[in-house]
């Protein structure tokens, strides 16, 4: 990803933080973005955004790792959304960028709604791109009963807590025999029709160990500390996500009234890499879409 580093004139630094060093791709600028990844993520799963949004323009952008994730070693303890939140602003700090805009995927998104709690004078708007929120913090707390609601997190979760330290072996397995596409089919709309970078990303980038960790805290959240949020609120989702519900819009714009959100047909989990220029678009990102 070094190409796609310099074709935006991202510089890498190492930011060393209270849960260890983070790595961090960034561009200094006016009006900055902060993009946050999701479980199957680091910095990279936002290039196809990146690239239908134009780089973005001359704005700033900051780009994280979080620890354990991408480039950045796992910490040495628990990892909670707290956690993430304080690493966030040390970052931001030792970068000297003051507020940004947030965009955040899955996980990211629901990280970006909590620094928006805890500091919302560092959060300009949020952008929550298949956000797992009000849906996912249920079935973290009831999972049986999330069987009907949310099977697919369900199930992965129980799955990931039998395999335990040999879930990513054994999906690296799947992917030397070929059944990768079988097993990300529930992901995307359209598994098939993903460049084969794609997938080897979602192979590299998943951490089961963090999942199951980030559902663990989820489970014990309050999504009513959301009705603090006061910064311009942009929500979209896939009507084919099986990590969130078309109705986990409708229950943000009850905690968050103004929240705008949107539905994309014909799309999964990652809204960002399915629809990148529907989803820049959306987000005031790109004038259009591509």
């Amino acid at each position: 990803m070094t190409d796609a580093a310099a074709a935006w004139s991202l510089r890498s630094t190492t930011v060393p933080t209270s849960s260890g060093p983070v790595v961090v791709h960034h561009r200094p600028g006016a009006d900055p973005v902060l993009l946050l990844h999701g479980v199957a993520g680091s910095w990279t799963t936002w290039t196809p955004l990146l690239a239908a949004a134009g780089g973005v323009g001359a704005r700033g952008l900051v780009l994280v790792d979080l620890p354990g994730w991408g480039s950045s070693p796992a910490p040495a303890g628990p990892f909670t959304v707290d956690d993430g939140v304080r690493v966030l602003l040390e970052v931001l700090d030792a970068l000297a960028v003051g507020s940004v805009d947030v965009v955040g995927h899955s996980m990211g998104a629901f990280v970006a709604l909590h620094l928006a709690v805890v500091a919302p004078e560092r959060v300009g708007s949020l952008g929550l791109v298949s956000g797992t929120t009000i849906a996912t913090v249920r079935a973290s707390g009831r999972p049986w009963r999330a069987l009907a609601s949310l099977p697919a997190f369900t199930l992965l979760r129980a799955g990931l807590l039998v395999t335990g330290r040999r879930a990513r072996a054994i999906l690296r397995g799947t992917a030397r025999v070929g059944l990768l596409p079988l097993v990300a089919a529930p992901v995307f709309a359209h598994v098939r029709r993903l460049d084969p970078s794609v997938l080897d990303a979602f192979v590299d980038e998943f951490r089961p160990e963090r999942f199951t960790a980030a559902a663990r805290d989820a489970a014990g959240y309050d999504v009513d500390r959301w009705r603090s949020v006061g910064c311009p609120v942009t929500a979209v989702l896939g009507r084919g996500d099986v990590f969130a519900r078309v109705s986990d819009l409708d229950d943000l714009r009850g905690l968050v009234p103004g929240a705008r959100t949107a539905v994309l047909d014909d799309c999964g989990h990652f809204a960002h890499v399915e629809h990148p220029g529907a989803v820049a678009a959306f987000l005031g990102l790109t004038s259009a879409p591509a």
